[in-house]
């Protein structure tokens, strides 16, 4: 989005048309790479609205993307895990949730399944409870969970869907205000970017139904090694590519 579109989306999301002092305040915050979707409080996310309070990572059009080809898999009865009882409702796992809108978008879409969100930043739980809360869904469904990963996630899943730290920062990809602003932990993925990645495919394993699916967004460069670390853990995977045509996820199936 250009700089103007910005502006003109902060004026009237944030106040309404009144270009007030706070009003030049922020575009001056803007101007300097804050992002805008921290200035006006939220993003929207496929059907949802996302609340930011807490200033965990930016939704992206690139997880709209592949969640919304993951709610269609989950409705179609044909695709779904090996050995599903369809009259049990689905667990889904959000991991390293963030503000909760991957969990957040599926719940909304599919009523009837079960979901958790785990996420290793404590102060982001008040923001995936706020975001339940406003997009309407059941907070009987759901669990907000302080994980690393899997170490406090109790029992197993048909669905596991991650967008975890991936950036390799040898690439040089992020922009100043994406760097500056957003939290480090939730971007930068260690060696390579795959550390978080290797480690969630290393455990995965034990919190997946027979069948289970595993999906995983990435760069490009690390579809291969998904792919190999994938088939140590019994795992077969297909990467997949976005709506820019990048490869920017894989679904991996438990064996």
């Amino acid at each position: 989005m250009a700089q103007s579109q910005e502006i003109e989306w902060l004026l009237r999301e944030k106040y309404s048309g009144e270009k007030s002092e706070a009003f030049f305040a922020d575009c001056k915050r803007l101007s300097l790479g804050e992002p805008l979707a921290y200035l006006i409080g939220w993003a929207p996310f496929l059907d949802t609205k996302m609340y930011l309070d807490t200033k965990p990572l930016i939704p992206r059009p690139e997880t709209e993307f592949w969640v919304a080809e993951a709610i269609k898999v989950i409705k179609n009865s044909a695709t779904l895990p090996l050995g599903l009882v369809e009259t049990k409702p689905l667990k889904i796992l959000d991991l390293c949730a963030g503000s909760g809108c991957i969990g957040v978008a599926v719940a909304k879409a599919l009523p009837e399944c079960l979901v958790d969100f785990a996420e290793l930043d404590s102060k982001h739980l008040f923001t995936i409870e706020k975001n339940i809360k406003e997009n309407n869904i059941e907070q009987k469904r759901t669990r907000a969970i302080h994980s690393n990963l899997f170490s406090n996630t109790p029992g197993s899943y048909d669905f596991i869907f991650s967008n975890p730290p991936y950036i390799d920062e040898t690439l040089h990809r992020t922009d100043r205000g994406v760097r500056e602003h957003e939290p480090y932990v939730a971007l930068f993925g260690g060696i390579d970017g795959l550390e978080i990645i290797a480690q969630l495919i290393t455990d995965a394993p034990a919190h997946l139904q027979p069948g289970g699916q595993l999906w995983i967004e990435h760069e490009p460069e690390q579809s291969e090694a998904i792919a190999k670390q994938a088939a140590k853990h019994h795992f077969t995977a297909t990467t997949h590519k976005d709506q820019y045509g990048v490869e920017r996820y894989s679904i991996l199936v438990l064996q």
